[in-house]
């Protein structure tokens, strides 16, 4: 065990025994040695204090010790092996106390200092042989691997003389994955046909599409060039053959993980980088793909050197949890991204024609660089450039002409806006399907131009 430290009692004690010192010698009483010349009463009583405070503690530092290694105190931690970035988590500590005296102790957790915690320093109490659970929350504010230390306990000794720090129950590390609360809520919404409620356009139409799916009896409105003519003689009645979106088709991100990805949204503190608005954002279009029957992969550039990751296509929602684990901790680094040198990997490593799309954060002073990375990549695949736009421009942009200064800002705002719009919309050769949007608004954008690449039979 580590040194004890004096409790609180200890330390009103001793001050009290202080100020009473002080006192009488204010006061004119003679202060001298016990056993010497002229000793007074006062030097006696102190003396006799001292000796019993002195047995006190070490009485109580024995009897408290030998306690608590003959029924040594039990913690266990419980929280789930994984958390979501920015969604606040109760983790629940299990204190168990096998021995015959009660228990009381300021109790913290060794949280990851990438954590927010709440609830945390406690003082508990635990009786005799009883078990107590205590809560407190947690909220990750960034991404990848976490670690928990050990639960750090202070407890006070029997007699009250003295805490005793101690280390209990064991570390632990668990992930943190994007914030998957959007997934869980699309998966609702399109279960339940209440898609509109964030944006994303639905398309219910009998026949559309290229794949065949089903034959069906005839409604008022079909097209009659659907109508399947033999299976309307062998059912003595109109039907027509349905139709589906493709399947089996191919969607690659190329994900820009360079020093642009780093801008923060200043008014939010969890979670607000571009790069994890466009995490979250791939995320979920690669949930709408998979569910479609689609193939989808993954490429970063704008990494370290020798650090760029590459996920292959594939099929399934088994898929997404793999990319999470792919994915989860990945940070944008300071390095420049190297628009020519991902579209010539791209080239590379997939030949087949899919709908690319590049998430990244645009600005004019880049479009002597994408301008002939896009020429090339669409030369052989549907390309689709998604453009982070910084929401503190439009926050400028849209403040009050209240002040001459802030004239002066809200004009350069308008100014850089509009010759970053423009220099996008050159760069893009004034494309239909690429968008420039603010982080907020990214997800849904990228879902309703998937379906709408989908339902045009593009790919």
């Amino acid at each position: 065990m580590t040194l004890p430290l004096p409790s609180r009692r200890s330390l009103w004690v001793l001050t009290l025994l202080a100020a009473a010192c002080a006192v009488a010698l204010l006061l004119g009483a003679p202060l001298s040695w016990p056993g010497g010349v002229g000793a007074s009463p006062l030097a006696w009583a102190l003396l006799g204090l001292l000796t019993v405070g002195l047995v006190w503690l070490v009485v109580d530092v024995v009897r408290s010790r030998r306690a608590w290694r003959a029924a040594p105190l039990q913690v266990r931690r419980l929280l789930p092996h994984a958390l979501a970035l920015g969604v606040p988590t109760v983790v629940r500590v299990e204190v168990e106390n096998p021995g015959r005296h009660t228990c009381v102790a300021d109790l913290f957790d060794e949280v990851d200092p990438a954590f927010a915690f709440d609830g945390l320093p406690r003082r508990i109490t635990v009786p005799a042989q009883s078990k107590l659970e205590l809560r407190y929350t947690v909220t990750a504010r960034q991404r990848g691997p976490a670690r928990f230390g050990r639960v750090q306990l202070r407890c006070r000794s029997l007699a009250g003389s003295f805490d005793q720090p101690m280390l209990l129950g064991q570390p632990c590390e668990l992930r943190v994955f994007p914030n998957f609360a959007a997934l869980a809520r699309y998966a609702w919404l399109a279960g339940d046909r209440r898609l509109a409620q964030i944006g994303i356009k639905t398309y219910a139409q009998r026949g559309s599409g290229t794949d065949f799916r089903q034959l069906s009896e005839y409604r008022t409105g079909d097209p009659v060039r659907h109508i399947d003519w033999k299976a309307t003689l062998r059912q003595n009645k109109p039907v027509v053959r349905e139709f589906q979106d493709e399947r089996d088709q191919r969607v690659l991100f190329l994900l820009d993980c360079g020093r642009r990805m780093r801008a923060d949204e200043g008014e939010r503190a969890i979670g607000g980088s571009h790069f994890d608005d466009a995490l979250n954002a791939l995320m979920l279009l690669s949930y709408v793909a998979l569910r479609e029957g689609d193939e989808v992969g993954v490429i970063t550039f704008g990494n370290p050197p020798g650090q760029s990751r590459s996920f292959a296509p594939r099929k399934g929602l088994n898929t997404l949890g793999a990319l999470m684990n792919a994915l989860y901790d990945l940070q944008p680094s300071a390095t420049h991204s190297d628009y020519a040198a991902a579209v010539r990997e791209v080239a590379r490593a997939h030949p087949r024609r899919a709908l690319v799309i590049m998430l990244t954060n645009f600005r004019d002073e880049d479009a002597d660089e994408l301008r002939p990375a896009l020429q090339l990549l669409r030369r052989r695949h549907l390309t689709l450039v998604a453009s982070l736009r910084e929401r503190v421009i439009g926050h400028l942009a849209a403040r009050p002409l209240d002040t001459p200064r802030r004239g002066v800002e809200v004009a350069a705002a308008h100014l850089f806006e509009q010759t970053r719009r423009d220099a996008f919309a050159r760069v893009v050769n004034h494309d239909a399907l690429s968008i420039d949007v603010e982080p907020a608004q990214l997800a849904t954008a990228l879902v309703n131009r998937y379906h709408a690449v989908k339902r045009a039979g593009l790919l």
